[in-house]
């Protein structure tokens, strides 16, 4: 079976000598021990006897478990072969799949046919010309499947489909993370295909970047120029064009076309606050069921969210670290395109721990942010906000003049 498509996503397999790698050094041994998982990782990494190296291709370490799972179910007996019932589930906890949404396509063993399809069809028909009379729906050898649009005629419909291959993810909303088709074929085999997501097979550039300013320094720490890619005269426009359908980016110093913006608000005896900002730099299009996972040391001591829904990624006993945001359903759960209205905001108040809350050194900016599952690209360390250094900053003296004046006047008092 050929990978599964949504959008940017491809699907591709998780090497079994990694898996047996995390299973035996990160996750059982370390787990209680390291600050976080980047630390459990590199931990990890050191501790490996024989030396080896290991890449990470299709893993998060954010989300162990996220994959696809695709099940192909046989059901009743045809006079000719059978029918079967394919179902999709997203299960990453942060990923959905947005338009243009899922394709699923596979390779015949061997001449089998699809004659007919509910809740899903054939993207091209293939060489039927063998058949005379009853014209099989598909005869590709290799049929590439796509999800129905919703409002089509009861009589095509089946469970759990015609969402436009729109698949949310599994932290958001598990009842839409679900898509399922039926097909009529020849030969009865069953399977079970599981696929995870890459991110540098996904994309040749990032999708996202953050941006941080703070109370206590006038600066603004903008994204890193070319974050996404650079400009030029024919990758993205300066003012939206309403004569064309397709997706266009707006120009931006760093060419993302999505930026999130983290702002320390304030500080107070008790707790601080932070200001989150998602901004949309596409026209024409529009994020629905958005996430945004944040990895921050504080986010354990989160006690209000405000216009996001908040839901912590507890994947390892000892560490709390890392959190998923979405909208709220019917209100900010779809972020609008690029303009005066493409953005969705949140504030969040932390409680204090004074063990470990400092300005200093950045401690109160994100370490890692994911936006629909995909990294975004931090400012260099060197570039976020710091804390005024008074002594850079000399009191201004006094005039020698002004000083002999108030001399000459205290003594005739």
């Amino acid at each position: 079976m050929r990978p599964l498509h949504g959008g940017n996503q491809i699907g591709s397999f998780v090497d079994g000598s990694l898996a047996h790698f995390l299973k035996k050094h990160l996750v059982l041994p370390l787990a209680k021990t390291a600050k976080s998982v980047w630390d459990a990782l590199k931990e990890a990494y050191a501790q490996d006897s024989q030396g080896r190296e290991f890449t990470l291709p299709a893993y998060d370490l954010l989300d162990p478990h996220g994959r696809i799972d695709i099940k192909w179910d046989v059901m009743p007996w045809t006079p000719d072969g059978y029918v079967a019932v394919v179902t999709i589930n997203n299960n990453q906890m942060y990923r959905q799949i947005m338009s243009p949404g899922w394709t699923l396509g596979w390779t015949w063993a061997k001449k089998e046919v699809i004659w007919s399809m509910v809740g899903a069809q054939g993207t091209d028909q293939g060489d039927c010309s063998k058949f005379k009379g009853n014209i099989p729906h598909c005869c590709s050898r290799n049929p590439a499947i796509v999800d129905l649009p919703p409002g089509v005629p009861k009589i095509q419909q089946f469970s759990q489909c015609c969402k436009d291959g729109a698949l949310a993810s599994l932290g958001e909303d598990p009842a839409a993370s679900v898509s399922s088709f039926q097909l009529s074929v020849g030969l009865s085999v069953s399977w079970t295909v599981t696929c995870s997501y890459s991110q540098t097979l996904a994309s040749k550039y990032p999708k996202c970047c953050v941006s941080l300013s703070s109370f206590y320094n006038p600066n603004i720490t903008p994204c890193p120029s070319c974050a996404c890619g650079c400009q030029n005269e024919n990758n993205c426009i300066i003012t939206a064009k309403s004569d064309t359908p397709v997706p266009q980016l707006q120009c931006t110093n760093h060419m993302c076309p999505i930026q999130v913006h983290w702002h320390v608000k304030s500080n107070y005896k008790e707790h601080w606050r932070v200001k989150i900002t998602i901004t949309n730099f596409k026209y024409q299009m529009n994020n629905t069921q958005w996430t945004l996972v944040v990895q921050h040391p504080n986010l354990k001591n989160v006690t209000d969210v405000y216009r996001f829904v908040y839901k912590p990624l507890t994947l390892y006993e000892s560490i709390n670290d890392t959190g998923m945001f979405h909208g709220i359903k019917y209100y900010n759960d779809q972020l609008p395109e690029a303009g005066p209205h493409g953005n969705v905001q949140s504030e969040l108040i932390f409680k204090k721990d004074k063990n470990t809350f400092t300005l200093e050194r950045g401690w109160t900016f994100p370490l890692q942010v994911y936006f629909n599952g995909d990294e975004c690209i931090m400012p260099p360390l060197d570039a976020y906000p710091f804390l005024p250094n008074l002594a850079a900053h000399p009191v201004p003296t006094l005039p020698a003049s002004l000083l002999i004046i108030l001399l000459l006047v205290s003594n005739l008092v």
